[in-house]
């Protein structure tokens, strides 16, 4: 199982690759989580791609494909893997067409998460995150046991600047303007499904679970 998850910040996208990950016993790929490895392990990659992250700029697409390749030829990515997070435009995405066919591989799906906005920033502009050990709440749908304190370390809880409404419409328009083009180059290649993310957690998952069972990926 080869598959590419796309949806917007705080769809649950992160979750519900997770859960994917689990039930199928496939490597999970996070942009987010390879950069971090690969600056921990200092590889060359790891080394440039420091250099951005350190300045706040946006590490560039060569760095980040290469990051993804040299994570792709370890041994635990030969039977399949997701990817969260990317790719986020479609140079991008032919970059990675073009890698898996060096590799023999192609793409099984792309599963992209969608919900209506409004409902989405109320999401979003719910998140409490830990300051001491990063767990994330929702003052609706997951809140804590004790208000503004974490259940996990007892840390306080803060509203992050980036999950205020404001900010959040800003990000989802970022997202949009990069990522419409995307759904619309997987649309062309029969590759893109998308999954209404109204429901809850366990919900989204068995609809995920159905559609690829019928469509035996």
């Amino acid at each position: 199982m080869r598959l590419v998850l796309l949806g917007p910040p705080g769809i649950g996208k992160g979750t519900q690759a997770q859960n994917l990950s689990e039930h199928f016993g496939v490597l999970k790929i996070s942009t987010g989580d390879i950069l971090r490895e690969a600056v921990r392990e200092k590889t060359p990659l790891g080394k440039e791609a420091k250099s951005y992250m350190e300045r706040g700029a946006l590490v560039p697409d060569e760095v980040v494909i290469g990051i993804i390749r040299d994570r792709l030829k370890k041994p635990d990515s030969q039977k399949g893997f997701l990817l969260d997070g990317f790719p986020r435009t479609v140079p991008q995405a032919e970059a990675l067409s073009k890698m898996l066919l060096g590799f023999g591989w192609g793409l099984d799906r792309v599963v992209h998460f969608v919900l209506d906005e409004e409902i989405l920033i109320q999401r979003l502009s719910g998140r409490r995150s830990c300051s001491t050990c990063t767990a994330v709440y929702h003052t609706k749908y997951n809140p804590p046991k004790e208000e503004n304190r974490c259940d996990l370390c007892g840390g306080p809880l803060i509203h992050r600047e980036d999950d205020h409404p404001e900010t959040i419409q800003k990000r989802l328009q970022v997202y949009k303007t990069q990522t419409q083009p995307l759904v619309h180059f997987y649309q062309k290649l029969g590759l893109l499904t998308e999954i209404e993310s109204s429901g809850d957690i366990p919900t989204v998952f068995q609809n995920v679970l159905g559609f690829l069972s019928k469509k035996k990926v």
